[in-house]
């Protein structure tokens, strides 16, 4: 008897704790509502403070949920599939990861942003708005139904249309967020066609009715389609190349605006193949699309940032590169790997922008000239073959990856590059210690989430490693002309076309204006017509 009133207050307690999950995007919804009518100060400050306290509670619940994992992990039961199945929940490592991430995110971003837009004309149309971006986004991370998240994704980005278009005078960007709203409109559509072919395959919309069938089945055409359609919704989703150019005009929007677009809304496509991955077998040509396209964008990216002088452009460009960084990842099945990145570029881009006062000041202040080039290489290139070495010898570290392992083991020698001038020996020392650090902190990480993806290891194909050996190889040589050789004449000339991206967005550009130009009544709504700047 004991034992089984034990197991019914646990049950009723795990019940209790999803509901309430499932509660805070209900309530941000209905929230959004109430605060398109405050009619006055004092309403919409209140609004301002419950939507705090929403974003508050899922930060708390997601952590009581990701702490009943650990405990399912260590063999006890909590019963937390179960119950979350009737409420269309799916509490697996991933999502609480992202939950995690979006109600920080979401908590800070409202405190920021009622600071930043007081008395602005703007405020109220922020906040309902904003509101629904937040619950879009966790509803599509909770959800385990494929339909939901579509619904989700799609009110995300609509959402966030009314955000970029907060202030109709501005019309270059008003422009760029008609073009975004074009890129996110087809993104919708092959999000629809690999949903589709999904359930055609496998006759369920459910995750874990889709994974089961998945592990059971051979993969057919139908799952390789699926797999480019879904590549085609990530690319428009994460603004890769050719679909890339509004990213970089929209910098127009209020910083708090920027800093939920970059840091909570633009990874979304990474999001969503973390989520389906199991249902593919091995690399489809899903895979070599993402790892074509996200592996030359971030090439093109990281060259244009590295030209850019101002600030905002270059965290633009760096948001375009570490996007296409975290699809050539995922391109590659390196999982847990596009995970981090995609939590540590969220974290970084959030405190860049809702920062951006010192991060404007930082990049004022005089620079210390850099070390002799030989010295620095001197240091690099024998700190790049412990770091490799070592993941020679214990490949686990990078899931038996040669390619992770070669981006691992190049991110420690660049990170000697940058040594100034008079660096003592002592601090050199340091700074190479410094940079060996980073595999062992890299294979913590790995450590803390892969139980989030249990199943993330894919064998890399013939293909794949070409096409990643070729994307890091162009992206050392083109980095290191530009960075080591910086006065040299043709890298002079090709430094005005790097500045401008390669006029890469600019096909695209003409064609949305031809066949979609922006239309005169794109103005920003509000949730409630008549509330114009003025209170009334």
């Amino acid at each position: 008897m004991p034992n089984f009133v034990d197991i019914t207050v646990l049950s009723i307690a795990v019940l209790s704790l999803l509901a309430l999950w499932l509660l805070v995007p209900v309530s941000l919804l209905v929230m959004a509502g109430v605060s398109a009518r405050a009619s006055t100060p004092a309403s919409l400050k209140r609004a301002w403070q419950i939507g705090r306290w929403l974003t508050a509670s899922a930060l708390v619940a997601s952590l009581a949920v990701g702490g009943l994992l650990v405990l399912d992990a260590l063999g006890v039961p909590t019963g937390l599939p179960e119950a979350a199945q009737p409420l269309g929940l799916y509490p697996d490592g991933l999502a609480v990861w992202m939950a995690l991430l979006i109600s920080l995110l979401g908590t800070v971003l409202l405190r920021f942003a009622e600071n930043y837009l007081k008395g602005d004309r703007g405020e109220r149309r922020f906040l309902p708005w904003c509101l629904v971006v937040l619950a879009s986004v966790m509803l599509l991370v909770f959800t385990h139904h494929l339909v939901v998240m579509l619904i989700a994704w799609v009110g995300v980005s609509v959402a966030l249309h009314h955000l970029l278009t907060l202030y109709p005078e501005r019309v270059e960007a008003q422009r760029a967020a008609w073009q975004k709203f074009v890129v996110s409109r087809i993104g919708d559509a092959a999000l629809v066609v690999a949903v589709v072919l999904l359930y055609a395959r496998f006759g369920t919309f459910q995750l874990p009715e889709l994974f089961a069938a998945a592990a059971a089945s051979s993969s057919g055409w139908q799952v390789e389609a699926a797999s480019v359609a879904l590549a085609i919704a990530a690319l428009c989703k994460c603004a890769q190349v050719p679909m890339h150019g509004w990213l970089i005009k929209v910098m127009e929007a209020p910083t708090p605006v920027s800093a939920l677009l970059h840091a909570g809304v633009i990874n979304l496509g990474g999001f969503v193949w973390l989520r389906l991955f199991p249902v593919f077998d091995g690399l489809t040509l899903g895979h070599y699309l993402l790892i074509a396209v996200g592996g030359f964008t971030a090439l093109v990216a990281v060259m244009t940032m590295l030209t850019q002088t101002s600030v905002k452009h270059a965290l633009a460009w760096s948001t375009c590169a570490q996007m296409g960084f975290m699809l050539f990842e995922i391109g590659v099945g390196a999982y847990t790997l596009a995970l981090a990145h995609l939590l540590a570029h969220s974290l970084y881009k959030a405190h860049s922008f809702l920062a951006s006062g010192r991060t404007v000041r930082a990049s004022r202040c005089e620079r210390l000239p850099l070390a002799p080039l030989r010295q620095r290489i001197s240091l690099a290139l024998p700190a790049a073959a412990v770091a490799a070495m070592v993941l020679m010898l214990w490949p686990s570290l990078v899931s038996h990856n040669p390619l992770l392992g070669a981006l691992l083991s190049l991110a420690v020698g660049s990170t000697l590059l940058g040594m100034p001038v008079g660096t003592a020996k002592p601090k050199r020392l340091a700074l190479v210690g410094m940079a060996l650090a980073l595999v062992p902190l890299y294979a913590l990480l790995h450590s803390v989430l892969a139980p989030a993806l249990p199943s993330a290891y894919t064998p890399l194909t013939l293909t794949a490693g070409l096409l990643g050996t070729l994307m890091l190889a162009s992206l050392v040589l083109a980095a290191g002309a530009v960075t080591l050789c910086p006065q040299a004449a043709w890298v002079a000339r090709w430094r005005v076309h790097f500045s401008q991206g390669l006029y890469l967005a600019l096909p695209f550009q003409r064609a949305v204006d031809a066949v979609a130009p922006i239309r005169a009544w794109s103005r920003p709504s509000s949730l409630a017509p008549g509330l114009k700047g003025e209170w009334s």
